[in-house]
Protein backbone atom coordinates (compact mmCIF):
# COMPACT_ATOMS: atom_id res chain seq x y z
CA UNK A 1 0.00 0.00 0.00
CA UNK A 2 1.37 3.64 -0.84
CA UNK A 3 2.17 6.30 1.49
CA UNK A 4 2.24 9.80 1.41
CA UNK A 5 4.05 12.03 2.51
CA UNK A 6 3.15 15.21 4.83
CA UNK A 7 2.88 17.89 3.71
CA UNK A 8 5.91 19.89 4.66
CA UNK A 9 7.87 16.99 2.60
CA UNK A 10 7.52 19.23 -0.70
CA UNK A 11 6.44 22.82 0.92
CA UNK A 12 9.04 24.70 -0.51
CA UNK A 13 9.89 22.58 -3.62
CA UNK A 14 6.66 22.69 -4.98
CA UNK A 15 4.85 25.74 -4.55
CA UNK A 16 1.72 25.45 -6.65
CA UNK A 17 1.47 22.07 -4.61
CA UNK A 18 1.80 23.14 -1.26
CA UNK A 19 -0.52 26.23 -1.96
CA UNK A 20 -3.19 23.92 -2.87
CA UNK A 21 -2.68 22.35 0.34
CA UNK A 22 -2.94 25.24 1.93
CA UNK A 23 -6.39 25.72 0.67
CA UNK A 24 -7.52 22.35 1.22
CA UNK A 25 -6.71 22.78 4.72
CA UNK A 26 -8.65 26.26 5.40
CA UNK A 27 -11.45 25.40 3.26
CA UNK A 28 -10.86 28.28 0.68
CA UNK A 29 -10.18 25.11 -2.71
CA UNK A 30 -13.04 25.35 -4.92
CA UNK A 31 -14.21 22.20 -5.97
CA UNK A 32 -15.67 21.44 -9.11
CA UNK A 33 -17.45 18.11 -9.48
CA UNK A 34 -18.73 16.79 -12.76
CA UNK A 35 -22.01 14.79 -13.12
CA UNK A 36 -24.56 15.58 -10.67
CA UNK A 37 -26.43 11.85 -10.75
CA UNK A 38 -26.24 9.60 -7.46
CA UNK A 39 -22.53 9.85 -7.28
CA UNK A 40 -21.42 13.55 -7.79
CA UNK A 41 -24.54 15.38 -5.88
CA UNK A 42 -23.82 13.17 -2.70
CA UNK A 43 -20.41 14.26 -3.09
CA UNK A 44 -21.06 17.83 -3.45
CA UNK A 45 -22.89 18.02 -0.29
CA UNK A 46 -20.59 16.12 1.48
CA UNK A 47 -17.62 19.06 0.17
CA UNK A 48 -20.28 21.56 1.38
CA UNK A 49 -20.96 19.94 4.61
CA UNK A 50 -17.05 20.80 4.95
CA UNK A 51 -17.24 24.60 4.01
CA UNK A 52 -16.05 24.05 0.39
CA UNK A 53 -17.60 26.48 -2.15
CA UNK A 54 -18.52 23.45 -5.14
CA UNK A 55 -19.72 23.93 -8.39
CA UNK A 56 -21.83 21.11 -10.03
CA UNK A 57 -21.30 20.26 -13.60
CA UNK A 58 -23.85 19.06 -15.57
CA UNK A 59 -24.89 18.88 -19.62
CA UNK A 60 -28.83 18.26 -18.62
CA UNK A 61 -30.29 21.75 -18.24
CA UNK A 62 -33.18 20.36 -16.14
CA UNK A 63 -30.54 19.25 -13.25
CA UNK A 64 -28.66 22.54 -13.44
CA UNK A 65 -32.00 24.25 -13.45
CA UNK A 66 -33.05 22.33 -10.23
CA UNK A 67 -30.42 22.76 -8.34
CA UNK A 68 -30.02 26.23 -8.69
CA UNK A 69 -33.77 26.61 -7.27
CA UNK A 70 -32.87 24.60 -4.64
CA UNK A 71 -34.41 21.47 -5.56
CA UNK A 72 -33.72 17.45 -5.78
CA UNK A 73 -34.94 14.82 -8.24
CA UNK A 74 -33.17 12.15 -5.97
CA UNK A 75 -35.53 10.95 -2.90
CA UNK A 76 -33.24 10.20 -0.58
CA UNK A 77 -31.50 14.17 -0.89
CA UNK A 78 -34.49 16.84 -0.10
CA UNK A 79 -34.13 20.12 -1.21
CA UNK A 80 -33.30 21.42 1.79
CA UNK A 81 -30.18 19.99 1.71
CA UNK A 82 -29.55 21.77 -1.79
CA UNK A 83 -30.32 25.18 0.23
CA UNK A 84 -27.60 24.52 3.06
CA UNK A 85 -24.84 23.89 0.73
CA UNK A 86 -26.33 26.78 -1.45
CA UNK A 87 -25.30 28.88 1.69
CA UNK A 88 -21.70 27.14 1.49
CA UNK A 89 -21.61 28.43 -2.06
CA UNK A 90 -22.49 25.20 -4.33
CA UNK A 91 -24.03 26.25 -7.71
CA UNK A 92 -24.86 24.23 -10.60
CA UNK A 93 -23.56 25.32 -14.34
CA UNK A 94 -23.24 23.46 -17.47
CA UNK A 95 -20.65 25.77 -18.54
CA UNK A 96 -17.16 24.02 -18.51
CA UNK A 97 -14.94 27.16 -18.95
CA UNK A 98 -15.64 27.75 -14.95
CA UNK A 99 -13.62 24.83 -14.83
CA UNK A 100 -10.69 27.33 -14.60
CA UNK A 101 -11.56 28.36 -11.24
CA UNK A 102 -11.71 25.39 -9.84
CA UNK A 103 -8.85 23.60 -7.35
CA UNK A 104 -10.27 20.30 -7.77
CA UNK A 105 -12.41 18.77 -10.54
CA UNK A 106 -13.42 15.43 -9.52
CA UNK A 107 -15.39 13.36 -12.44
CA UNK A 108 -18.11 11.04 -11.68
CA UNK A 109 -20.06 10.65 -14.70
CA UNK A 110 -21.40 7.38 -16.12
CA UNK A 111 -19.51 4.28 -17.74
CA UNK A 112 -22.07 1.85 -19.14
CA UNK A 113 -21.67 -1.55 -21.50
CA UNK A 114 -22.02 -1.11 -25.36
CA UNK A 115 -24.65 -2.85 -27.16
CA UNK A 116 -21.93 -5.22 -27.83
CA UNK A 117 -21.10 -5.60 -23.91
CA UNK A 118 -17.80 -3.50 -24.54
CA UNK A 119 -16.88 -0.65 -21.95
CA UNK A 120 -18.62 2.59 -23.18
CA UNK A 121 -16.17 5.40 -22.26
CA UNK A 122 -17.73 7.91 -24.08
CA UNK A 123 -18.78 10.07 -21.34
CA UNK A 124 -15.27 10.00 -19.34
CA UNK A 125 -14.12 10.83 -23.13
CA UNK A 126 -16.23 13.61 -23.63
CA UNK A 127 -16.20 15.63 -20.20
CA UNK A 128 -11.83 14.79 -20.52
CA UNK A 129 -12.07 17.17 -23.75
CA UNK A 130 -14.85 19.38 -22.31
CA UNK A 131 -12.44 20.48 -19.42
CA UNK A 132 -8.89 19.85 -21.23
CA UNK A 133 -8.86 23.53 -22.44
CA UNK A 134 -9.59 25.20 -19.48
CA UNK A 135 -7.31 23.46 -16.73
CA UNK A 136 -3.86 24.60 -15.49
CA UNK A 137 -1.23 23.72 -13.52
CA UNK A 138 -1.60 23.04 -9.90
CA UNK A 139 -5.02 21.64 -9.82
CA UNK A 140 -6.04 18.04 -9.22
CA UNK A 141 -7.86 16.00 -11.37
CA UNK A 142 -10.22 12.79 -9.77
CA UNK A 143 -11.93 10.12 -11.93
CA UNK A 144 -14.20 8.39 -9.72
CA UNK A 145 -16.09 6.66 -12.73
CA UNK A 146 -15.91 2.58 -12.35
CA UNK A 147 -13.82 1.42 -15.29
CA UNK A 148 -11.10 -1.07 -15.92
CA UNK A 149 -7.45 -1.33 -14.54
CA UNK A 150 -5.54 1.48 -17.21
CA UNK A 151 -8.17 4.18 -17.78
CA UNK A 152 -6.84 6.83 -15.73
CA UNK A 153 -3.19 6.65 -17.35
CA UNK A 154 -3.95 4.97 -21.14
CA UNK A 155 -7.15 7.76 -21.77
CA UNK A 156 -7.92 10.07 -19.33
CA UNK A 157 -4.39 11.77 -19.08
CA UNK A 158 -3.52 11.45 -22.98
CA UNK A 159 -6.91 13.27 -23.39
CA UNK A 160 -6.37 15.76 -21.01
CA UNK A 161 -2.85 16.77 -22.43
CA UNK A 162 -3.95 17.10 -25.60
CA UNK A 163 -6.90 19.34 -24.98
CA UNK A 164 -4.80 21.71 -22.16
CA UNK A 165 -3.68 24.72 -23.52
CA UNK A 166 0.08 26.45 -23.41
CA UNK A 167 1.08 22.49 -23.50
CA UNK A 168 0.14 21.78 -20.27
CA UNK A 169 1.28 18.65 -18.73
CA UNK A 170 0.46 15.58 -16.06
CA UNK A 171 3.32 15.21 -13.61
CA UNK A 172 4.16 12.57 -11.40
CA UNK A 173 6.93 14.41 -9.51
CA UNK A 174 8.02 17.48 -7.99
CA UNK A 175 7.56 19.75 -11.31
CA UNK A 176 4.61 22.14 -11.76
CA UNK A 177 1.91 20.21 -13.91
CA UNK A 178 -1.66 19.18 -13.77
CA UNK A 179 -2.11 16.38 -11.06
CA UNK A 180 -4.54 13.41 -11.20
CA UNK A 181 -5.51 10.70 -9.45
CA UNK A 182 -8.45 7.63 -9.43
CA UNK A 183 -10.40 6.94 -6.29
CA UNK A 184 -13.57 4.84 -6.48
CA UNK A 185 -17.11 5.31 -5.90
CA UNK A 186 -18.54 3.17 -3.09
CA UNK A 187 -22.10 5.00 -3.08
CA UNK A 188 -24.55 2.47 -2.08
CA UNK A 189 -27.90 4.03 -2.56
CA UNK A 190 -30.56 2.97 0.53
CA UNK A 191 -28.09 2.11 2.81
CA UNK A 192 -28.99 3.79 6.25
CA UNK A 193 -26.54 1.87 8.41
CA UNK A 194 -23.14 3.01 7.05
CA UNK A 195 -22.78 6.87 7.19
CA UNK A 196 -20.74 8.36 3.61
CA UNK A 197 -18.17 9.75 5.81
CA UNK A 198 -17.56 6.47 7.44
CA UNK A 199 -16.67 4.80 3.99
CA UNK A 200 -13.13 4.69 3.77
CA UNK A 201 -11.65 6.17 0.37
CA UNK A 202 -9.60 4.25 -1.49
CA UNK A 203 -7.01 6.58 -3.58
CA UNK A 204 -4.83 5.69 -6.75
CA UNK A 205 -2.93 8.24 -7.64
CA UNK A 206 -0.20 9.32 -10.52
CA UNK A 207 2.34 10.51 -8.38
CA UNK A 208 2.91 11.14 -4.79
CA UNK A 209 2.30 15.05 -4.83
CA UNK A 210 -0.94 13.91 -6.63
CA UNK A 211 -1.53 11.30 -4.00
CA UNK A 212 -0.78 13.85 -0.91
CA UNK A 213 -2.88 16.44 -2.63
CA UNK A 214 -5.93 14.06 -3.09
CA UNK A 215 -5.92 12.29 0.34
CA UNK A 216 -5.81 15.23 1.83
CA UNK A 217 -9.08 16.82 -0.07
CA UNK A 218 -11.12 13.46 0.65
CA UNK A 219 -9.95 13.51 4.43
CA UNK A 220 -11.62 16.64 4.97
CA UNK A 221 -15.22 14.57 4.08
CA UNK A 222 -13.64 10.78 4.66
CA UNK A 223 -12.60 9.28 8.02
CA UNK A 224 -10.48 7.34 6.32
CA UNK A 225 -8.62 7.17 3.01
CA UNK A 226 -6.99 3.94 1.84
CA UNK A 227 -3.79 4.85 -0.94
CA UNK A 228 -2.78 2.47 -3.12
CA UNK A 229 0.30 2.28 -5.55
CA UNK A 230 -1.27 3.49 -8.60
CA UNK A 231 -4.22 4.57 -10.25
CA UNK A 232 -4.70 1.00 -11.90
CA UNK A 233 -4.74 -0.64 -8.36
CA UNK A 234 -7.35 1.29 -7.16
CA UNK A 235 -9.56 1.08 -10.79
CA UNK A 236 -8.77 -2.89 -9.81
CA UNK A 237 -10.00 -2.74 -6.40
CA UNK A 238 -13.36 -1.28 -7.04
CA UNK A 239 -13.52 -4.27 -9.86
CA UNK A 240 -12.82 -6.65 -7.41
CA UNK A 241 -15.31 -5.52 -4.70
CA UNK A 242 -18.40 -5.57 -7.36
CA UNK A 243 -17.12 -8.65 -9.08
CA UNK A 244 -17.04 -10.53 -5.67
CA UNK A 245 -20.90 -9.79 -5.12
CA UNK A 246 -21.36 -10.49 -8.75
CA UNK A 247 -20.28 -14.21 -8.44
CA UNK A 248 -21.20 -14.70 -5.16
CA UNK A 249 -25.23 -13.40 -6.05
CA UNK A 250 -24.56 -15.92 -9.48
CA UNK A 251 -24.00 -18.95 -6.72
CA UNK A 252 -27.46 -18.16 -5.11
CA UNK A 253 -28.78 -17.22 -7.96
CA UNK A 254 -27.97 -20.89 -10.18
CA UNK A 255 -29.38 -22.46 -6.33
CA UNK A 256 -32.28 -20.96 -6.44
CA UNK A 257 -33.39 -22.63 -9.60
CA UNK A 258 -31.59 -25.76 -8.18
CA UNK A 259 -33.06 -25.67 -4.71
CA UNK A 260 -36.83 -25.21 -6.65
CA UNK A 261 -36.25 -28.41 -8.53
CA UNK A 262 -35.39 -30.38 -5.30
CA UNK A 263 -38.31 -28.70 -3.70
CA UNK A 264 -36.14 -26.34 -0.62
CA UNK A 265 -36.50 -23.79 0.29
CA UNK A 266 -32.94 -21.38 -0.48
CA UNK A 267 -33.84 -19.17 1.75
CA UNK A 268 -34.52 -21.21 4.95
CA UNK A 269 -31.35 -22.68 3.88
CA UNK A 270 -29.24 -19.28 3.70
CA UNK A 271 -30.51 -18.51 7.12
CA UNK A 272 -29.25 -21.74 8.46
CA UNK A 273 -25.73 -21.35 6.46
CA UNK A 274 -25.34 -17.77 8.03
CA UNK A 275 -25.59 -18.72 11.77
CA UNK A 276 -21.92 -19.80 11.13
CA UNK A 277 -19.76 -17.01 12.89
CA UNK A 278 -16.92 -17.73 10.08
CA UNK A 279 -16.57 -18.07 6.90
CA UNK A 280 -19.58 -17.49 5.08
CA UNK A 281 -21.17 -14.68 3.97
CA UNK A 282 -24.75 -14.26 2.95
CA UNK A 283 -26.29 -13.20 -0.28
CA UNK A 284 -29.64 -13.79 -1.65
CA UNK A 285 -31.25 -14.84 -5.28
CA UNK A 286 -33.38 -12.19 -7.11
CA UNK A 287 -34.76 -11.40 -10.66
CA UNK A 288 -31.40 -10.38 -12.13
CA UNK A 289 -29.02 -7.81 -10.86
CA UNK A 290 -29.15 -3.91 -10.91
CA UNK A 291 -27.32 -1.27 -10.27
CA UNK A 292 -24.42 0.60 -12.14
CA UNK A 293 -21.54 -1.39 -11.07
CA UNK A 294 -22.17 -5.12 -10.05
CA UNK A 295 -23.83 -6.04 -13.59
CA UNK A 296 -21.31 -4.24 -15.34
CA UNK A 297 -18.24 -4.59 -14.06
CA UNK A 298 -17.21 -8.08 -14.73
CA UNK A 299 -17.64 -7.42 -18.34
CA UNK A 300 -14.99 -4.48 -18.15
CA UNK A 301 -12.44 -6.97 -16.43
CA UNK A 302 -13.04 -9.59 -19.34
CA UNK A 303 -12.72 -7.23 -22.13
CA UNK A 304 -9.17 -5.47 -20.62
CA UNK A 305 -8.18 -9.46 -19.51
CA UNK A 306 -8.50 -10.33 -23.54
CA UNK A 307 -5.84 -7.52 -23.58
CA UNK A 308 -3.66 -9.56 -22.23
CA UNK A 309 -4.43 -13.21 -23.65
CA UNK A 310 -6.34 -14.05 -20.79
CA UNK A 311 -10.15 -15.10 -20.55
CA UNK A 312 -11.97 -14.29 -17.31
CA UNK A 313 -13.64 -17.36 -17.41
CA UNK A 314 -15.52 -17.32 -13.84
CA UNK A 315 -16.22 -14.40 -13.80
CA UNK A 316 -17.79 -14.74 -17.06
CA UNK A 317 -19.69 -17.31 -16.42
CA UNK A 318 -20.96 -15.68 -13.33
CA UNK A 319 -22.07 -12.77 -15.39
CA UNK A 320 -24.04 -15.02 -17.98
CA UNK A 321 -26.07 -16.82 -14.96
CA UNK A 322 -27.08 -13.79 -13.66
CA UNK A 323 -27.83 -12.53 -16.94
CA UNK A 324 -30.45 -15.07 -17.65
CA UNK A 325 -32.41 -14.46 -14.48
CA UNK A 326 -35.16 -12.47 -15.99
CA UNK A 327 -35.59 -15.00 -17.99
CA UNK A 328 -35.92 -17.51 -15.73
CA UNK A 329 -38.45 -15.23 -14.18
CA UNK A 330 -40.61 -15.36 -17.20
CA UNK A 331 -40.32 -19.52 -17.80
CA UNK A 332 -41.89 -19.37 -13.92
CA UNK A 333 -44.48 -17.18 -14.68
CA UNK A 334 -45.24 -18.54 -17.59
CA UNK A 335 -45.72 -22.01 -15.73
CA UNK A 336 -47.37 -20.92 -13.12
CA UNK A 337 -50.04 -19.50 -15.47
CA UNK A 338 -50.20 -22.26 -16.84
CA UNK A 339 -51.04 -24.25 -13.63
CA UNK A 340 -54.25 -22.16 -13.92
CA UNK A 341 -54.67 -23.03 -17.60
CA UNK A 342 -54.18 -19.58 -18.05
CA UNK A 343 -51.49 -18.50 -21.26
CA UNK A 344 -49.01 -15.67 -20.70
CA UNK A 345 -50.39 -13.99 -24.45
CA UNK A 346 -53.20 -11.95 -23.20
CA UNK A 347 -52.83 -11.88 -19.21
CA UNK A 348 -52.68 -9.09 -17.57
CA UNK A 349 -49.94 -8.72 -15.49
CA UNK A 350 -48.95 -5.95 -12.88
CA UNK A 351 -45.09 -5.57 -11.90
CA UNK A 352 -44.34 -4.43 -8.23
CA UNK A 353 -41.35 -2.41 -8.52
CA UNK A 354 -38.66 -0.87 -11.46
CA UNK A 355 -35.81 0.17 -9.41
CA UNK A 356 -32.89 -2.39 -8.94
CA UNK A 357 -33.37 -2.73 -5.38
CA UNK A 358 -36.52 -1.52 -1.98
CA UNK A 359 -36.54 1.68 -1.21
CA UNK A 360 -34.42 3.52 -4.11
CA UNK A 361 -35.41 5.59 -7.02
CA UNK A 362 -32.61 4.20 -9.18
CA UNK A 363 -33.36 2.58 -12.39
CA UNK A 364 -30.09 1.71 -13.79
CA UNK A 365 -29.75 -1.78 -14.79
CA UNK A 366 -32.99 -2.50 -13.27
CA UNK A 367 -34.12 -6.41 -14.17
CA UNK A 368 -37.56 -4.95 -13.57
CA UNK A 369 -36.96 -3.45 -17.32
CA UNK A 370 -36.16 -6.22 -19.35
CA UNK A 371 -38.54 -8.35 -17.24
CA UNK A 372 -41.68 -5.85 -18.63
CA UNK A 373 -39.88 -5.93 -22.23
CA UNK A 374 -40.58 -9.75 -22.30
CA UNK A 375 -43.70 -9.77 -20.65
CA UNK A 376 -45.06 -7.91 -23.46
CA UNK A 377 -42.51 -9.60 -26.40
CA UNK A 378 -45.02 -12.43 -25.31
CA UNK A 379 -48.17 -10.69 -25.82
CA UNK A 380 -48.93 -10.19 -21.46
CA UNK A 381 -50.53 -6.94 -21.14
CA UNK A 382 -48.36 -5.19 -18.27
CA UNK A 383 -49.00 -2.88 -16.06
CA UNK A 384 -46.22 -1.59 -13.45
CA UNK A 385 -46.71 0.22 -9.41
CA UNK A 386 -43.56 1.77 -7.87
CA UNK A 387 -43.76 4.34 -5.49
CA UNK A 388 -41.11 6.46 -6.83
CA UNK A 389 -41.66 6.63 -10.56
CA UNK A 390 -45.02 7.72 -11.53
CA UNK A 391 -44.16 7.41 -15.12
CA UNK A 392 -41.12 5.74 -17.07
CA UNK A 393 -40.22 7.01 -20.49
CA UNK A 394 -37.28 5.83 -22.64
CA UNK A 395 -33.71 4.51 -21.46
CA UNK A 396 -30.21 3.63 -23.18
CA UNK A 397 -31.58 0.45 -23.15
CA UNK A 398 -35.57 0.39 -22.79
CA UNK A 399 -38.46 1.90 -24.43
CA UNK A 400 -41.52 1.49 -21.96
CA UNK A 401 -43.46 4.69 -22.24
CA UNK A 402 -45.62 3.56 -19.09
CA UNK A 403 -47.63 5.76 -16.32
CA UNK A 404 -47.74 4.06 -12.58
CA UNK A 405 -50.65 2.33 -11.88
CA UNK A 406 -52.23 2.22 -8.44
CA UNK A 407 -52.91 -0.55 -6.24
CA UNK A 408 -56.35 -1.03 -6.36
CA UNK A 409 -58.94 -3.74 -8.05
CA UNK A 410 -55.82 -6.32 -7.67
CA UNK A 411 -58.43 -9.19 -8.72
CA UNK A 412 -58.54 -8.27 -12.32
CA UNK A 413 -54.81 -8.88 -12.49
CA UNK A 414 -53.97 -12.51 -13.46
CA UNK A 415 -50.63 -12.73 -12.32
CA UNK A 416 -49.03 -9.98 -9.81
CA UNK A 417 -45.50 -10.35 -10.01
CA UNK A 418 -42.95 -8.76 -7.23
CA UNK A 419 -39.59 -7.86 -9.16
CA UNK A 420 -38.43 -5.28 -6.11
CA UNK A 421 -39.27 -5.81 -2.45
CA UNK A 422 -40.40 -2.31 -1.62
CA UNK A 423 -41.16 -2.05 2.07
CA UNK A 424 -44.10 0.25 1.67
CA UNK A 425 -46.65 -2.80 0.19
CA UNK A 426 -48.52 -4.39 2.13
CA UNK A 427 -47.81 -7.96 1.09
CA UNK A 428 -50.25 -9.80 3.17
CA UNK A 429 -53.61 -7.51 1.67
CA UNK A 430 -51.39 -8.15 -1.84
CA UNK A 431 -51.74 -11.91 -1.35
CA UNK A 432 -55.32 -11.84 -0.30
CA UNK A 433 -56.50 -9.86 -3.11
CA UNK A 434 -54.40 -11.05 -5.92
CA UNK A 435 -55.59 -14.15 -8.14
CA UNK A 436 -51.55 -15.07 -8.06
CA UNK A 437 -48.65 -13.71 -7.01
CA UNK A 438 -45.29 -14.89 -8.40
CA UNK A 439 -42.34 -13.11 -5.76
CA UNK A 440 -39.03 -13.35 -6.78
CA UNK A 441 -37.42 -11.54 -3.75
CA UNK A 442 -38.95 -13.66 -0.60
CA UNK A 443 -40.70 -10.65 0.02
CA UNK A 444 -44.35 -13.05 1.34
CA UNK A 445 -41.54 -14.65 3.73
CA UNK A 446 -44.29 -15.98 6.83
CA UNK A 447 -47.35 -16.27 4.65
CA UNK A 448 -49.04 -19.04 3.05
CA UNK A 449 -50.71 -19.16 0.64
CA UNK A 450 -51.27 -21.61 -2.49
CA UNK A 451 -51.78 -18.46 -4.63
CA UNK A 452 -47.95 -17.76 -3.98
CA UNK A 453 -45.57 -19.06 -6.54
CA UNK A 454 -41.79 -17.97 -4.90
CA UNK A 455 -38.88 -18.10 -7.75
Amino acid sequence: MAQFSTAATLTGTHSLHSSALDRVQNRTARIGIVGMGYVGLPLALLFSEERFAVTGFDIDPKKVETLNAAGSYIVRIPGTEIAAAQRSGFRATGDFAAVSEMDAVIICVPTPLSEHHEPDLSYIEQTASAIAPFLRAGQLVVLESTTYPGTTEEVLIPLLEAGAAGGLKVVRGDQEGLYVAFSPEREDPGNETVARRDIPKVIGSYGEPAGELAAALYGTIFNTTVPVSSPAAAEMTKLLENIYRCVNIALVNELKQLCQRMDIDLFEVIDAAKTKPFGFQAFYPGPGLGGHCIPIDPFYLSWKAKQFDFRTKFIELAGEVNEAMPQYVIDQTMEALNQRRKPLNGSQVLVLGLSYKRDIDDLRESPSLPIIEMLRARGAMVSYNDPFFAHVGRGRQYDLNMDCTPLTDLGQYDCVLIATDHSEYDYARIVAEAQLVVDTRNATKGIESDKIVRC
